[in-house]
């Protein structure tokens, strides 16, 4: 019996360089043609020189080249308009791919071998180096997601259910935010904490009378009927010194939960996050990363 595998990469934990990488399919070339290339570049495994490399699709590209196996959820990034102009931009591309490893050096040349092993089907649309802040914090000085199901339950989150099309797969929501922190950074710690609605230094969450209706953790934990609509975060920091910010990656069984999370923070429902006071989203892409099996079985379909 064979079991449908996910790409390990999703769950890698430990790593502290990251490379990200989107592409358009070449004029002409087709979402099935394109797809050979990059299956090419072995993205179920752990390939040579110890990095991790994740690929995903466009949903557009992946219904074109593999329809029995894309869930019927799977879309483009819509963007989002709050009613105050703030607002996530869609950037939506063809292919993804996110390369992590122990060292700058190496996950730049696998991201530069990638881009040259898919340069005559895609071109290469965006990259973006990320590393690790401080063991785990985003730059504002707060700890990245601290409300992140732990690895053993991990699967059940970012997972597509047995069973269903595009099983053991995985919805991808891509967004680079841009920080103000030198506006963040002329708060106060109190109002640095009222932003997030945790504390900074140890993460602990604020109690409900401390914790502003606007802040972070209350606009972003998502609860329907008492149940919780959690999400796998990946995010990483990310700048120069001119421009910095964080990589955002979540993973999820269901993209209505990216979608529900982001009506939330920019005030669909009349209350914006304040943390988008400093920081603001330059692009926004949903992705889908295939299982392994998905991944196979279109690398060698004479075996299907």
């Amino acid at each position: 019996m064979e079991f449908t595998l996910p790409q390990s990469g999703i769950f890698a934990q430990g790593t502290r360089a990251h490379y990200f990488l989107e592409f358009d399919l070449r004029p002409g070339v087709t979402a099935t043609v394109a797809l050979a290339s990059f299956l090419r570049l072995q993205a179920p495994d752990v390939s040579a020189g110890g990095v991790n490399l994740v690929l995903a699709f466009g949903a557009d590209a992946w219904r074109e080249a593999a329809p029995s196996m894309a869930p019927a959820s799977l879309a483009p990034f819509p963007g989002v308009q709050g009613p105050d102009g703030h607002r996530a931009p869609a950037t939506q591309h063809d292919a993804w791919i996110w390369i992590s490893g122990s060292t700058p050096d190496i996950t730049w040349d696998h991201a530069r071998a990638a881009v040259g092993a898919v340069s005559e089907v895609a071109v290469l649309a965006n990259e973006q180096p990320g590393f690790l802040y401080h063991d785990g914090r985003d730059e504002t000085g707060f700890i990245d997601g601290t409300a992140n199901p732990p690895v053993r339950r991990a699967a059940d989150v970012a997972l597509v259910p047995l069973g269903t099309p595009g099983e053991a797969g995985s919805h991808v929501l891509a967004m680079r935010w841009v920080h103000d922190l030198d506006a963040f950074h002329r708060l106060s710690i109190h109002e640095q904490e009222r932003v997030f609605g945790r504390t900074k230094l140890d993460s602990v969450e604020l109690s409900h009378g401390e914790k502003p209706p606007d802040a972070h953790i209350a606009r972003v934990e998502l609860d329907v009927e008492g149940e919780e609509l959690e999400i796998f975060r990946r995010s990483v920091p990310y700048g120069t010194i001119q421009e910095s910010g964080l990589y955002f990656v979540a993973f999820s069984a269901d993209p209505s939960r990216f979608q529900r999370m982001l009506a939330r923070m920019f005030g669909l429902d009349g209350v914006r996050d304040r943390l988008t006071d400093f920081s603001t989203p330059a692009s926004g892409a949903y992705y889908f990363a295939p299982s392994i099996n998905a991944l196979r079985a279109l690398a060698s379909p004479e075996q299907d």
